[in-house]
């Protein structure tokens, strides 16, 4: 940009406009720059300024034009078009975007060198440290969970944090910026913060030591009472109400609203926060919290929906907040629900009551934790016949927040993937086991827990229809993906190619990778075998924070290339044979029980669907009528059962599925 000294002129009728300046010499402005818009202005320092043309509508409205008035400005840069009015103390060393509006705030500041919340330390999961991550404008949850969770790995620590506070000294500078169409009304203090594109900022309190990642796809927005410290906030975030956020990242589309507290934690992809508090927890996507007197403490979480005055303890009034607890995907605590770490919620299952024992249900997905007397019930896999469970897992890829065409975070929605059902294929033999060593018994201990015989039998029964599924599922992406068996509807050799040669080549594996343990990192579902393999390059070779996100990036996108490594591995196991010897038949055997299982699953589902319209569902409706008034008013509100969007999906789900099925069987018939 070029830049002039002021004229003669330009210069006198800024003086007469109650204009003053240490030095006039430092003042310069670009060609076309008008002095009529600039009154009561005090510079010194180094002084750019652009030309103010623009009107700015305001709402109900109010134009103003743009320029500077009652305002102190030391060393900055303001672009073409700002609107600077009524600093109450002054801006300095900031380089201010065009188009950007600031009315009446306090001050704003950049004091001394700043890496704007870049390498600041956060006590996850312990407040007592040992697990402190140093946040970064691309912090990724799958890269935090690495951090966080393997710190066994000490060398891969030490780079990957060196890494990191190398980014963040590359950002060290004296100098903020503020970027282009921004808003800043009505505000506090705004000091060593680093401000993005089109940010809106009103009413805030106080901005300290941080970067607000805005830009024009998805705009951050902070309101009315809302301080924060030692910050990143990513895309897409809005934050009001007057939250407090202390030494936090907060990831892509989450919203903090109501008074919510937030300090030493990680808050990644759509994470929602009102009325409650976060104290150093690790906050993996869609981890959620609406309610008041909900406490999140030392822990690790992802999908979790935590029910009013849901708490954890991590002291035990003992060595002090030294204990840390995890609860895996899909999570739910209801009201008033409690934990005592260390504790771990297996993923998709449900917490009711209060829980003192330490239970570890990692091994038990999809389950209940109910307490009955001061004791903890498991009731293993009920959770995957319930209506909740389903829509939760429709619901998450549409309530997906982030608007910038950059995602940070790689999530994988899936309810059923290798990761959730290596754990059902295990507490099905942990349960089948319990039930051989006391074969009389009718209550069982496992980790902490009882388990009543029914619930056991119960459990055995729903990981089995679980298991089916998802292998079922996998087997016929596989077996339809592509040209698939027939050709022209006939299973006729091609090439010499009969029907079950063409099947065994589908079904062979595309990689190695997949085999074995898989790992969820946050939302990432990869197999162990290739997590391992990225954090020893991270230890033995120079990679950088970009390749290292890309690796990610290419577990995520093979997933369904691996996770047919896994399935074929496990389907193996079912056939007693290798996937270039299984006959036709017993494929054919595999998606009939598929389609079975499918259907028994949705039929539960709707089952449980028809209790949210049952006479209990209704009481409170129609109070001042009989049963005729009360039905009409449920299903004035409510809608009815056949009506209800969801349960015609379920019954679309069966219909599909079972044509589905019927298709598949029809193509691995000579």
């Amino acid at each position: 940009m070029t830049y002039r000294h002021l004229t003669d002129q330009e210069e006198y009728r800024l003086r007469e406009q109650s204009c003053t300046a240490d030095n006039w010499a430092n003042v310069m402005v670009k060609d076309g720059f008008d002095p009529q818009y600039v009154i009561d202005a005090h510079f010194s320092g180094p002084i750019r300024l652009g030309v103010f043309r623009r009107e700015f509508d305001l709402p109900g409205g109010l134009k103003i034009h743009a320029g500077i008035a009652h305002a102190r400005i030391h060393n900055c840069e303001i672009g073409d078009d700002c609107h600077l009015w009524n600093i109450h103390n002054y801006i300095a060393n900031y380089r201010i975007g065009r188009n950007t509006c600031i009315e009446n705030v306090n001050a704003i500041l950049v004091d001394g060198r700043t890496r704007f919340g870049n390498g600041v330390r956060v006590s996850v999961m312990n407040e007592g440290g040992g697990r402190e991550i140093p946040i970064y404008d691309y912090l990724s949850a799958s890269l935090a969970y690495i951090l966080t969770l393997y710190r066994h790995r000490k060398e891969m620590v030490a780079k990957l944090e060196k890494l990191i506070d190398s980014y963040a000294e590359s950002l060290e500078s004296d100098m903020g910026e503020i970027g282009e169409d921004v808003r800043i009304l009505n505000t506090g203090s705004i000091k060593n913060v680093r401000i993005g594109d089109c940010a809106r900022i009103t009413g805030t309190s106080r901005l300290k030591n941080g970067t607000i990642r805005s830009n024009r796809q998805a705009p951050v927005s902070l309101g009315s009472g809302v301080k924060c410290t030692d910050f990143i906030i990513s895309s897409g975030v809005e934050i009001s109400d007057s939250t407090i956020v202390d030494k936090c990242f907060v990831g892509q589309g989450c919203i903090f609203d109501k008074h919510y507290s937030a300090g030493d934690s990680l808050f990644f992809s759509n994470c929602q926060g009102m009325h409650g508090e976060a104290a150093a927890i690790f906050a993996g996507p869609y981890t959620v919290t609406h309610h008041k007197s909900t406490l999140l403490i030392a822990g690790m979480f992802s999908f979790l929906n935590a029910g009013s005055g849901s708490n954890q303890s991590n002291h035990m009034y003992k060595l002090g907040p030294i204990h840390q607890g995890l609860a895996e995907r899909g999570a739910k605590t209801t009201s008033d629900s409690y934990l005592l770490w260390p504790s771990r919620i297996g993923a998709f299952s449900l917490v009711m009551g209060r829980h003192t024992h330490h239970a570890d249900t990692a091994d038990m997905p999809f389950s209940y934790l109910i307490e009955n007397q001061s004791e903890s019930y498991l009731v293993p896999g009920a959770n995957l016949r319930t209506v909740g469970t389903i829509r939760d897992a429709q619901k998450w890829p549409k309530r997906d927040n982030r608007k910038d065409p950059v995602k940070i975070d790689r999530i994988n929605f899936n309810l059923l993937s290798p990761h959730t059902v290596q754990k059902m294929w295990k507490g099905r033999e942990i349960l089948r086991q319990l039930l051989s060593e006391h074969p009389s018994a009718d209550l069982f201990e496992w980790n902490h827990c009882k388990i009543r015989r029914s619930a056991l039998e119960h459990g055995i029964n729903f990981y089995t229809l679980g298991i089916t599924k998802f292998l079922g599922n996998s087997l016929i992406s596989r077996i339809n993906k592509g040209e698939g068996l027939k050709v022209n509807g006939e299973g006729l050799k091609v090439n010499g190619e009969g029907l079950k040669d063409r099947l065994h080549r589908i079904l062979m594996p595309d990689t190695e990778i997949g085999a074995g343990d898989w790992v969820d990192l946050a939302g990432l579902l990869a197999p162990r075998t290739e997590v391992s393999r990225l954090m020893d390059d991270i230890e033995n070779t120079d990679m950088t924070l970009q390749q290292i996100e890309d690796r990610f990036g290419v577990m995520y996108d093979n997933y369904y290339s691996y996770e047919w490594t896994w399935a074929a591995e496990k389907l193996e196991e079912v056939w007693q044979c290798k996937v270039s010897e299984v006959s036709v038949e017993a494929v054919r055997d595999s998606v009939s029980r598929w389609q079975k299982a499918v259907v028994d699953l949705d039929n539960m589902v709707y089952e449980d669907a028809k209790k949210e319209f049952d006479l209990n569902s209704q009481t409170g409706f129609g109070v001042d009528g009989n049963a005729d008034q009360r039905q009409a008013d449920f299903e004035s509100v409510r809608g009815s059962f056949d009506g209800n969007p969801f349960v015609q999906a379920v019954l679309e789900h069966i219909q599909r599925k079972t044509r589905l099925g019927e298709e598949t069987i029809r193509q691995l018939t000579p």
